[in-house]
């Protein structure tokens, strides 16, 4: 992926406990960085960018999709990536339309989220 760049994190020097998701509104992703790499992303859209979603900007937002760096894969960094997202979501008065896979199986495990999900 030509947006995730090589740093100097790899996956046997740095834990998930140093991952950190960051929101950056100018690509429409959540970030996750473990020290000073970006290792994963989790993309969304505002549903008045979506066709058929019937509400109005910052109302409904979508989880399009979720990517971690193969290398970094398994040790539970999407889960991370994906919970600090929807808490963030929770926080900003967001309804999430989950249309990532990740995103849906993440919900059916963890349905203390299911209060801001819109399904349309």
């Amino acid at each position: 992926m030509d947006h995730i760049s090589n740093g100097s994190a790899s996956p046997s020097n740095v834990a998930a406990a140093d991952a950190r998701v960051l929101d950056n509104p100018a690509h429409e992703r959540f970030d996750l960085w473990l020290g000073g790499e970006l290792v994963g992303i989790l993309g969304y859209r505002d549903g008045d960018d979506i066709p058929g979603c019937m509400s109005g900007p910052g109302e409904v937002v979508a989880f399009m999709h979720t990517v971690v760096k193969e290398e970094f894969g398994g040790r539970g960094l999407a889960a991370i990536l994906v919970a600090e997202a929807l808490g963030s979501a929770r926080d900003r008065g967001w309804k999430v339309r989950p249309i990532c896979t990740y995103v849906q199986r993440y919900l059916a495990s963890n349905p203390v989220h299911l209060d801001i999900l819109v399904v349309e």
